[in-house]
């Protein structure tokens, strides 16, 4: 008997338990043929679990001193297997399926490569909630984001008069990309770099966890910069930097604009 053609969706389950599903990923969840998980906490993975009793977690492929590459590999090599054995394969992923996660992008584009059907479903990511908790329209201001690694590994230009939010901030710095917290040694380099571009030491700033369950209440912790030393962060935790300086006018651009306005005016 000829085996059908596999296919592959990821899904995103949103933040908050049960709250942020859409139809669509509730329905490729129900109808697939075999369904992973990689979820934020073993209780969304309960709940997963009741939907789809026959779910393979990922979760196992993590290992402390394990670099996290290799477990994505691992991961994205288990997923694949089944696709090349004919089935449909949903992966289900906490957030947004394509939000700090390597792995639903190299399962999608490794199973393109290899002539199978693969796409991602949107899901309610922890920026979204993010705007919502705190009250930030990103339009106001504008808003950078970054790996807070990242930020300290490469040279980026950063606008005090945005807002930046650094994810990942419990593990900045981290190289070996196998650990899953580092130091107050490593934050002093990230508050350096900060306060050498318009920060200062005393500014108010944001440790931001989002809520995963309905009765939970998202982590909003405000504190000076400089504390961020000493705060308690986790992998999951985001700090988010609020303007440090207004915006400048660009009156070169502004004086230009009004000519343009000027010659359209009748």
């Amino acid at each position: 008997m000829q085996l059908s053609k596999g296919s592959y969706a990821a899904v995103g389950l949103g933040m908050m338990l049960g709250a942020h599903v859409c139809p669509r990923s509730h329905s490729e969840i129900e109808h697939a043929d075999v369904v992973f998980g990689l979820v934020s906490d073993a209780i969304v993975e309960l709940w997963l679990q009741e939907m789809r009793p026959d779910m393979r977690s990922l979760q196992p492929y993590y290992a402390e001193g394990k670099r996290r590459i290799q477990s994505y590999r691992e991961m994205i090599e288990a997923m694949l297997a089944e696709v090349r054995a004919g089935h449909r394969v949903c992966g289900v992923f906490y957030g947004h399926p394509g939000v700090f996660a390597q792995v639903p992008h190299h399962t999608i584009a490794q199973a393109r490569a290899e002539g199978f059907e693969a796409e991602m479903h949107a899901g309610i990511s922890a920026e979204d909630c993010l705007y919502a908790d705190l009250g930030i329209d990103p339009g106001t201001y504008g808003c950078q984001h970054y790996e807070a690694s990242q930020l300290l590994f490469y040279r980026r230009r950063l606008d005090p008069s945005a807002y930046l939010v650094l994810w990942q901030i419990g593990v900045v710095g981290d190289r070996s990309v196998s650990r899953f917290e580092t130091g107050a040694a490593y934050r002093r380099l990230l508050l350096e770099l900060l306060m050498g571009e318009g920060y200062p030491p005393g500014h108010e700033v944001i440790v931001y966890e989002a809520a995963t369950l309905p009765i939970s209440a998202p982590r909003m912790q405000r504190m000076p910069l400089s504390a961020l030393i000493d705060a308690e962060l986790f992998m999951h935790s985001t700090l988010v930097v609020p303007p440090a300086h207004p915006m400048e006018c660009n009156n070169e651009m502004m004086t230009r604009i009004a000519e343009i306005d000027a010659q359209l005016t009748p």
